[in-house]
């Protein structure tokens, strides 16, 4: 009497083997004393799942990063004799003493 396939871990492992040995899974079966009927019920099922075997046995490892924070834009608007600057929380220091002294000069 030959052997049944136990789980979908013994089936999957007869299945690569029967691969490795590049036979037909029937083949394989006889000549290892596997039922040949369960690890083809086996192979037709797993088939239809849709998952691979790689996909199964083989986990992929996904790098996770943590996004920046949201953060709201702040807006400043500086108003000198008239005139109006609008500046956002990343401005640069030296532009705006340039824009300031370029503004009194007119």
């Amino acid at each position: 009497m030959r052997r049944k396939i136990k789980d979908e871990r013994d089936a999957r492992a007869c299945l690569k083997a029967a691969r490795s040995a590049r036979v037909s899974v029937r083949e394989w079966a006889r000549e290892n004393g596997i039922d040949g009927r369960s690890l083809n019920a086996w192979r037709i099922n797993l088939s239809r799942s849709g998952a691979s075997e790689e996909a199964v046995s083989k986990p992929r490892l996904v790098e996770l990063v943590p996004a920046a924070p949201a953060r709201a834009e702040a807006r400043y608007v500086v108003r000198i004799a008239g005139v109006e600057v609008e500046l956002a929380d990343d401005f640069c220091e030296e532009t705006l003493v340039r824009l300031v002294r370029a503004l009194r000069a007119c």
